[in-house]
């Protein structure tokens, strides 16, 4: 096979792949409707017929962009959008697990809770680096931006608790759904640093639309890419998952204090 045709052949598997991470882009991050839905599925027939095990896999990719489309997902506690933000959230991770297993009848799509390997000191380091810096930028985003008025004014203890659990509720999705669905299924075909920024292209739209704007991409996109190179050296959902739920409970920390600066009086900012 010439180079050409290599090269040819390594085109017509990512740019159908690039199609369904630049259709969330236009979903999530710009709200460009029916734009989005029509480059979706384009995206999916030229994975077909690119090869029929990736337009499988970017399949289940689309399925989960497209449950998460149905409802907005800008940050609300209000009862009626939290449960209907949850609904589609675990939708968009159960859909595409039922469907891989069940239908295609594989086991494409895992979520590696142990996998019995000691944690490299590099990501030992990590986990404890990732809260200090939430620590010091963090704030400094939120307020300095006025970001943190993209989520709702939090005055109420139940309005707390439901934005505590909604913090942890979405951080965990992100990792089960862009990490262990749609960066998993990506690396499949591609190689890791390809993969990863197909991945972090879905994952920063969509917080694009939960609430980080402004300047936020410039934490979020980072953010998403270490998160799949972690996930590629340790293979381990728990880790990414611990460094997740330690940047989000700074996360929540911050926005109450954005909110009244007497609580969590920690920042410096």
């Amino acid at each position: 096979m010439t180079t050409d045709q290599v090269t040819g052949r390594v085109a017509a598997k990512l740019l159908p792949a690039a199609g369904v991470s630049a259709s969330a882009v236009l979903l999530f991050g710009l709200h460009l409707r029916p734009a989005g839905y029509v480059l979706l599925a384009l995206s999916l027939a030229g994975g077909f017929l690119a090869d029929r095990s990736l337009g499988r896999d970017l399949l289940l990719v689309g399925i989960g962009i497209s449950i998460i489309s149905t409802t907005s997902m800008a940050a609300d506690v209000s009862w009626p959008r939290f449960v209907a933000i949850g609904t589609a959230l675990t939708l968009a991770v159960l859909v595409p697990f039922l469907v891989d297993r069940f239908v295609f009848r594989r086991e494409a799509i895992r979520f590696p809770w142990r996998t019995g390997r000691r944690w490299p000191t590099s990501e030992k380091v990590y986990v404890l680096v990732v809260p200090l810096l939430g620590w010091a930028i963090l704030p400094f985003y939120f307020i300095r931006s006025g970001a943190y008025e993209n989520w709702p004014e939090l005055t109420e203890t139940d309005q707390l608790f439901r934005f505590l659990v909604g913090v942890n509720g979405v951080g965990t999705w992100d990792e089960l759904f862009f990490v262990c669905t749609c960066f998993a299924l990506l690396l499949r075909h591609f190689p890791a640093w390809q993969a990863n920024l197909l991945q972090a292209a879905i994952f920063v739209s969509f917080l694009w639309e939960l609430g980080y704007r402004s300047w936020g991409p410039l934490l979020t996109i980072p953010f998403a890419l270490l998160q799949g190179l972690i996930f590629v050296r340790t293979g381990s959902l728990t880790l990414v998952l611990v460094v997740h739920l330690l940047f989000d409970a700074i996360v929540f920390m911050a926005i109450v204090h954005a909110n009244d600066p007497s609580l969590f009086a920690i920042f410096v900012y």
